[in-house]
């Protein structure tokens, strides 16, 4: 069984709810009906019914902006932007024409549990409707994302971060981002996540500032997950071939070992992960968002409807999580 099919089975004991904002997309609405039909999850599809005019979706709720009720989501949202100034006549119009917001508040108030979108909207937007109204989750400093690679010649899985949302993570901001994709990593793989912190350097081998940011991040990272095996600066090499983490970092616990890989900077993490992904032949998820008070995931506009498919059962796996 191969890493999404895992994904899917394990989604499907939860059975959550899954709100998918861009209810007038053909993709949505093609891995909409596949997976009622496979049972992963439930889904509300923010759009009129008659837009789905074809598909097989049987339970599957539509949320049409121009009818519903807005009341409890209008209040909701005067709420959490109160600080802003946001008015109710405000309010009730962003979620009538946007629904990105409306389908973060759903996940507000419970009634789902997660969002996917992104098919038809910027990351950009999709990101900015999650923070605004979902905020970070508690005992989090920031939201990052990350890749899961399932890599050919490797039986464990990676987790690859940040590749596609924090620019230039200064060194606390990299600790944070090694914390939550160590919990990424046991989440979604099940199993104990060790942490490489990503560098030109391996110990010392090279003198250079942003070989300093990667070793104050270790040693931030060490001291706040005291839990998890987190190691650096590593080379890439030192980090996942025994031989060479063995040559390079004596006694780490962590060198050869690595699953979980923190890049320095969003250049090289998105250069790592599409690399791996077109040389090596492995299959990229993500990115995945994390740190988020609830489960929100972003989807390229060049997606399919099978990458949507992948993105709703982890999102579905996540939010399970926390219910």
């Amino acid at each position: 069984m191969n890493f999404l099919q895992k994904i899917k089975e394990q989604a499907k004991t939860k059975k959550v709810t899954i709100v998918l904002p861009e209810g007038n997309d053909e993709r949505t609405l093609k891995a909409a009906q596949e997976i009622i039909a496979e049972g992963i999850c439930n889904i509300i599809l923010v759009g009129k019914e008659s837009d789905a005019e074809g598909y097989k979706l049987p339970g599957v709720q539509f949320i049409d902006p121009a009818t519903y009720d807005m009341t409890s989501l209008v209040e909701g949202l005067v709420e959490i932007r109160k600080s802003k100034g946001l008015t109710p006549e405000q309010a009730k119009e962003l979620l009538e024409t946007n629904p990105l917001y409306l389908g973060c508040m759903l996940v507000k108030k419970g009634i789902a549990q997660g969002m996917v979108a992104g098919a038809i909207n910027s990351t950009g937007d999709v990101m900015r409707a999650g923070l605004q109204v979902l905020k970070t989750a508690p005992g989090t400093k920031l939201v990052s994302t990350f890749f899961v690679m399932i890599v050919p010649g490797y039986e464990q899985g990676f987790v690859f971060s940040d590749c596609a949302l924090v620019q230039s993570p200064s060194a606390e901001e990299l600790a944070s981002i090694a914390g939550s994709s160590a919990k990424s990593y046991r989440s979604l793989l099940g199993d104990e996540p060790i942490v490489a912190m990503l560098s030109h350097s391996t110990r010392g081998s090279a003198a250079h500032p942003d070989v300093d940011k990667v070793r104050e991040a270790t040693r931030i990272a060490k001291e706040q997950y005291p839990d998890i095996k987190i190691d650096g600066e590593l080379q890439l090499d030192a980090a996942i071939v025994p031989s060479v983490g063995a040559s390079k970092a004596k006694g780490s616990d962590v060198a050869g070992k690595a699953n979980v890989l923190v890049f320095p900077d969003i250049d090289a993490g998105n250069i790592g992960y599409k690399l791996t992904q077109r040389f090596a032949k492995a299959e990229a998820y993500g990115p995945i968002a994390q740190g988020l008070g609830a489960p929100l995931n972003d989807l390229s506009r060049g997606c399919s409807a099978e990458d949507i498919i992948g993105v709703v059962a982890i999102t579905a796996v996540q939010a399970g999580q926390q219910v």
